[in-house]
């Protein structure tokens, strides 16, 4: 199980390492045995600078003048030029037929180079950047320590998917027995050709479309092409909204609540899983979209499915975790020890399922960029290096990351559960959520506090819910010098006597009342009433009321003539 987990992790790790590369990272000198599962035949050379065999394609008949096959970067434009001329002779020139022989070189050449110039059309980006303009395939660009910086024989241009396997594009340097080394596409690129075409070529709606719309129109894209594009977003639209409807009509007829959580669960994933298999099949099967757009397609649709897996594996753990435990905060506010038990399991929790939902992003992320090389597509294999991107998402990311960490040490060390009763910056409030970069406080008039995790962290705050919920709240009455504080005092335990007996009141133990003169002054003296309480949710409410009786009960005092108030006039008070 650690290990289905870490693989992605490390599969993420080796991609960014190796992001920086040039795009066609090829095969070292010595890694590719000549054969014919390896583009060659014969016995490679000493140097290992190139691939031998007797000869280039002798049933071609003669090279045109204009075909440059002496570097990587010539065999391609020459490629690309014979296709954008339909000479498919003259393409033919520039794949490797060594397997065929010459009649079937003649015959069969032409048919090759079509339905690999249809591939590379519609499945290649091609960086022309990194393609070698040298006979040796040198990269200059490239460090010492890359293979890519001496002379290689093979280079690999692009890398599809056929029959669940990776199969790779690649131009090899061929040298005949009596002629110079020269760049042709390799024999098993060749040999791949007629599947690749079935998967990747010009579908049979396609076909059977008029010449005009297969016409090109504007950034290398043909007029079928724009076309199509609404058309799919349309078609992707009516099935997102279908799904949609048809999930809500089933949990509206539902009855049972633990069907109707996972109907509602996977409505979001439904949606976007149908949408991303509408946008698949229809690219795979009615219009097979040329490079330019598939190279935005094929990311999107990994993308789409990841995200609904995603999506179902958190919503599937929230409803999980619902069932487990309740976190209504007016239930875990209560008082008692079952109260205390449950705020700890519900934070603890509440971190799982954000470690949770960290572990599915991460590892979506890895299948998202080794599945689709976005990198090598778009061409940012400078920003993909180790060292940038660290830069770039530490910067970006680090008041994220920095919440993330605070907000999961809160829950480790449980200094604020969800559901505690906190006096935070003058406010009373419950604890209602800690969310990966802010914590959410109901105060108790009803407002929302919503505070960044790492500013809740750096602020000193009471919790007068955590380990043991009893507390003395003190009621303060300035009284003058000559007041009778031990009828206040006889007062103010009948006053506790009668909330326990008549009203139910959560009152601490009777060891700690007390009534003590708390300080004076010269307008009177101050006296502190301490009113224990066993419930956070009822202190204060209990300590006003106790506040009030004891105002009552000193008016009383002075109506029957005790001086118990100071004699002090406004300006004096203030």
């Amino acid at each position: 199980m650690i290990a289905s987990f870490l693989r992605p992790l490390a599969g993420m790790f080796l991609l960014f390492l190796v992001a920086g590369l040039p795009a066609h990272a090829q095969q070292g000198a010595g890694s590719l045995a000549t054969g014919p599962g390896s583009g060659g035949s014969g016995s490679s050379s000493e140097s290992g600078e190139f691939f031998s065999q007797d000869t280039v394609n002798a049933g071609l008949g003669e090279l045109p003048g204009w075909v440059d096959r002496s570097t990587p970067q010539g065999t391609m434009e020459s490629f690309r030029a014979a296709a954008e001329a339909e000479d498919w002779q003259a393409a033919a020139h520039l794949l490797n037929l060594g397997d065929y022989s010459e009649d079937e070189q003649a015959a069969g050449g032409p048919v090759l180079a079509r339905s690999l110039a249809s591939v590379i059309d519609r499945k290649v980006l091609l960086d022309w950047h990194d393609l070698p303009d040298r006979p040796d395939g040198i990269d200059f660009s490239a460090s010492g320590s890359d293979p890519a910086s001496s002379a290689r024989r093979s280079i690999r241009i692009w890398v599809l998917s056929m029959d669940k396997r990776s199969v790779p594009i690649l131009l090899n340097r061929v040298k005949p027995e009596n002629g110079d080394a020269v760049w042709l596409f390799s024999k098993t690129t060749v040999a791949n050709v007629p599947r690749l075409n079935e998967l990747y070529g010009p579908s049979r709606i396609e076909q059977k479309l008029p010449g005009a719309l297969r016409e090109r129109a504007f950034w290398g894209l043909r007029w079928w092409e724009v076309l199509a594009l609404p058309i799919l977003a349309g078609a992707a639209a009516i099935a997102g909204f279908a799904t949609s409807h048809v999930i809500q009509a089933i949990s509206r007829r539902t009855r049972r609540r633990l069907l109707q959580d996972v109907i509602d669960a996977s409505r979001w994933p439904a949606i976007i899983a149908v949408v991303t298999f509408v946008i698949s099949t229809i690219t795979a099967n009615l219009f097979v979209f040329s490079g330019q757009v598939d190279v935005f397609l094929q990311p999107l649709t990994v993308l789409g499915f990841t995200i609904a897996i995603m999506l179902l594996l958190v919503n599937g753990i929230d409803r999980i975790l619902d069932r487990i435990v309740s976190f209504d905060n007016e239930t875990l506010s209560a008082s008692g020890p079952e109260f205390e038990y449950r705020r700890s399991v519900a934070t603890r929790l509440a971190a799982f399922r954000r470690a949770a939902v960290v572990i599915v992003v991460v590892v979506a992320a890895g299948i998202v960029l080794s599945s689709a090389n976005v990198f090598r597509s778009v061409g940012f294999t400078l920003l993909a290096s180790a060292g940038a991107l660290t830069i770039i998402l530490g910067f970006a990311a680090r008041n994220v990351l920095s919440n993330i960490m605070a907000s999961l040490q809160i829950s480790l060390n449980q200094s604020a559960r969800i559901g505690d009763r906190l006096l935070f910056k003058g406010y009373m409030v419950v604890v209602e959520r800690i969310n990966f970069t802010y914590v959410q406080l109901r105060v108790w008039s009803g407002e929302r506090l919503i505070v960044p995790v790492t500013e809740f962290t750096s602020e000193v705050y009471e919790n007068w819910t955590l380990k043991n919920s009893d507390m003395v709240r003190p009621v303060m009455i300035r009284l003058s010098h000559s007041a009778n504080v031990e009828k206040l005092r006889d007062a103010y335990n009948r006053i506790l006597d009668e909330g326990c007996e008549k009203e139910d009141w959560e009152i601490g133990p009777k060891e700690d009342r007390g009534v003590h003169v708390a300080g004076h002054d010269i307008f009177g003296q101050e006296v502190m009433f301490k009113v224990p309480t066993t419930d956070p949710s009822t202190s204060w409410v209990i300590s006003c009321t106790v506040r009030e009786r004891l105002l009552e009960a000193a008016t009383r005092m002075q109506e029957e003539g005790e001086t118990v108030f100071p004699e002090a006039n406004p300006a004096e008070a203030a």
